[in-house]
């Protein structure tokens, strides 16, 4: 799977009992589309020919034959500003942190994980995205990308990992920089434009396949495919770091082997990681031999797990229609009896009724649910009974709820961006610049959080501030040319010191100069 983006058009889930159809599923059939990415697409790959080498901007060591560490991670980056702008990309908190807590999870069993001096060989961020296909796929630098499909298909969480664990895999042994770098880098701006059709080609396929058909674009394609030799490298590490890590190692058999079933069933309508990560019989014979030289074990799934697929199930379809199908759904499960299904059916069905805006309703079920956890140190239970509360206008409440949750899990980015909403929703707005000061110097790659300090300078009347704070934000997103709007703003402003001028004047020579740039590279396409 990894960066493969095949031209063949993507269909919806298999329509088997085991990967039910969207309707099945409580899903309303999507039908939206998506032109910005697709117009990147097409004017990346049917507008520029091949460029030459010598044209490209330096992004690091080409004398190699891969990329360097430094240009995998500025090509991912610069992926992840599209991926992050569209409407299907998960920002959501508890989401993103159970899949990053996971996933460091894995990543921490590797030996070489990390340098002599204790620092992080990769920087790994795990995402989600809004899609009810099975897909999942790595990109250049660490990024790896789960869609809500694929975690509402896993039977168990160690089906799960051993998904991420082939992801990680590839990352590690650098496939991906090992492909691209025998190119140099004549095709990586081009290269940039096909990562991002992994979410263009799923709304879109039509569109996407016709941009995938030019010359480049096939020439391209071929170039991302995972050879065997590097699918059975994958196979193999991730497998070591299931076992290493916790897991059932049988949880990557079983689930591959669904899928290559299904595969076989429904040849025309397989799943989007079969097609993009094609399995064949000798990796699924070497995966079932080295296997069998481990004991079994069973393993329980984290108390997160099966709230976090209730989650997914709800953010997956957030229209009315979509919302009642999920509560539908959530009401079968609780006749299942099963204690952790239980947990996470009221815990959805309190998600479904926030979301519909009862939160009174939604309070109910999350009390129910809390009763029934006998274990109360859950992050994610508490940070909905946050978000109930600041939905419902209790700001007193939710301050309260969201100062207790900050003192229990102090590690949590969800729980400490939800901490600093209670300050600005009661008032409190001294105490939120300066938490909100310290938590930037924590998260600096963050525009939410210079995004909640505007608006507290804004509600001091700090309006050259609010500015400054607002051009990091849009900065941070890669709106470069907000971000000189906000600055010129903030320069206008009438509380601007001289000291904030001085601050504006060297941003925004930086911001000018990463302008040009961009403008250098866009020409090049």
């Amino acid at each position: 799977m990894g960066v493969n983006c095949r031209a063949r058009r993507y269909h919806s889930i298999v329509k088997s009992p085991r990967f039910p159809t969207p309707a099945s599923n409580g899903l309303a059939p999507r039908q939206r589309t998506r032109p910005r990415l697709v117009a990147l697409l097409l004017a990346a790959l049917l507008v520029a020919p091949p460029l030459p080498a010598q044209n490209l901007p330096n992004l690091g060591d080409v004398e190699r034959t891969e990329l360097s560490p430094l240009m995998e991670r500025r090509l991912g980056e610069r992926i992840m500003l599209d991926l992050r702008r569209d409407r299907d990309y998960l920002d959501d908190q508890p989401l993103k942190e159970y899949l990053n807590t996971l996933g460091a999870t894995l990543v921490g069993v590797r030996p070489d994980a990390r340098d002599k001096r204790g620092d992080a060989v990769v920087d790994f961020d795990f995402f989600a995205v809004r899609d009810p296909m099975l897909n999942a796929f790595a990109m250049p630098g660490g990024f790896i990308g789960v869609h809500t499909g694929l975690l509402l298909a896993a039977q168990n969480e160690s089906e799960l990992a051993s998904v991420l664990s082939h992801e990680i895999g590839h990352v590690t042994q650098r496939h991906i920089a090992r492909m691209l770098g025998s190119q140099r880098q004549d095709s990586l701006i081009p290269l940039a434009a096909v990562l991002i059709a992994v979410l263009a080609a799923r709304t879109s396929p039509d569109l996407a396949s016709a941009a995938m058909a030019g010359g480049q674009g096939l020439a391209i394609q071929r170039q991302l495919n995972f050879g065997r030799e590097a699918e059975r490298e994958a196979d193999r590490i991730g497998l070591q770091i299931l076992r290493d890590g916790g897991f059932d190692t049988s949880g990557m058999l079983a689930f591959f082997g669904r899928l290559q079933a299904s595969g076989r069933a429904y040849s025309d309508t397989a799943p989007a990681y079969l097609r993009t990560h094609p399995l064949t019989t000798e990796r699924m014979a070497d995966i079932q031999a080295r296997i069998s030289r481990d004991r079994y074990r069973q393993v329980a799934d984290s108390a997160d797990f099966e709230l976090m697929r209730a989650r997914a199930r709800v953010l997956q379809d957030s229209s009315a229609e979509g919302l009642v199908q999920a509560a539908r759904y959530f009401d079968t499960q609780l006749q299942q009896h099963g204690r952790a299904q239980m947990l996470a059916a009221r815990y959805g069905l309190s998600m479904v009724a926030l979301r519909q805006g009862n939160p009174k309703r939604a309070q109910a079920l999350l009390d129910e649910a809390q009763a029934q956890q006998r274990n109360a140190n859950s992050t994610v239970l508490a940070s909905h009974g946050i978000e109930i509360a600041i939905a419902d206008r209790r700001a007193n409440d939710a301050l309260a709820l969201a100062g207790q949750a900050n003192q229990r899990f102090p590690l949590s980015r969800g729980i400490a961006s939800q901490y600093a909403d209670t300050l600005l929703l009661a008032g409190r707005n001294d105490e939120a610049v300066r938490y909100l000061r310290d938590q930037i110097q924590l998260y600096r790659q963050e525009p939410g959080l210079q995004q909640k300090l505007a608006r507290a300078y804004a509600a001091q009347g700090k309006q050259a501030l609010q500015h400054l704070a607002l051009a990091e934000s849009y900065a941070l997103s890669g709106g470069i040319p907000a971000a000189l709007d906000q600055l010129s703003m903030a320069r206008r402003a009438p509380d601007a010191s001289f000291y904030d001028q001085s601050v504006i004047d060297a941003r925004e020579r930086e911001l000018r100069a990463q302008r040009i740039e961009e403008l250098k590279e866009k020409e090049l396409r």
